[in-house]
C-alpha cells in the first residue's frame, strides 16, 4: 500500500512539473487600436438576477472558434475574474470564463444577487489570448 501511495505521490508531482513548464501556444498579433467594450448594461448598473450582456469591437471582427480570418477573434466573458487569463495559454472554461465560441455577440446572464465584475477579452480561434491583450474595461453589476 505504501508503494502504490508513493506511485501515486510521484505521478502526481510530475504532473504538475509538466504542466508547470507546458510551452505557450502560439499567440495571434492583435491590430492597433482593437478595442473590445461592453456595451449593456452600463457600469454601476443594478439588474435583475437574469439579464442581457451586449458585447461591442472596434477594429476587428468576430468570427467563431476555430474558424481562422486575419484580425478576427471571438468573446469571453469573465466574470468576477480578478486575473486575466494567461498569455500563450487558452483561457479556462468554467463559470467565470465563459466563451462564445459561435461568434455571439450577447448572452443572458444568470447571477446571485450582490455585486459583480463583468470584463471581456477577446480570443483568437484557438481561444488563446490576443498579443496585446484585447479586453474591456471591467465593470460593475448589482444584481438585485
Amino acid at each position: 500500500m505504501k508503494r502504490l501511495l508513493l506511485a501515486l505521490a510521484l505521478v502526481t508531482t510530475a504532473g504538475y512539473a509538466l504542466a508547470a513548464d507546458a510551452p505557450a501556444l502560439p499567440v495571434t498579433k492583435a491590430p492597433a487600436g482593437a478595442e473590445v467594450y461592453i456595451i449593456s448594461p452600463q457600469d454601476g448598473a443594478t439588474v435583475p438576477q437574469s439579464f442581457t450582456v451586449r458585447f461591442g469591437l472596434k477594429g476587428m471582427g468576430v468570427a467563431p472558434a476555430g474558424v481562422v480570418h486575419e484580425n478576427t477573434g471571438h468573446h469571453h466573458l469573465l466574470v468576477d475574474v480578478k486575473v486575466l487569463p494567461a498569455a500563450g495559454q487558452p483561457i479556462p472554461k468554467d463559470e467565470q470564463h465563459i466563451h462564445f465560441g459561435g461568434g455571439q455577440t450577447e448572452t443572458t446572464l444568470k447571477l446571485t444577487p450582490g455585486t459583480h465584475t463583468l470584463q471581456l477579452e477577446l480570443g483568437d480561434s484557438n481561444h488563446i489570448p490576443f498579443d496585446p491583450p484585447v479586453v474591456s474595461k471591467p465593470i460593475t453589476v448589482h444584481v438585485k
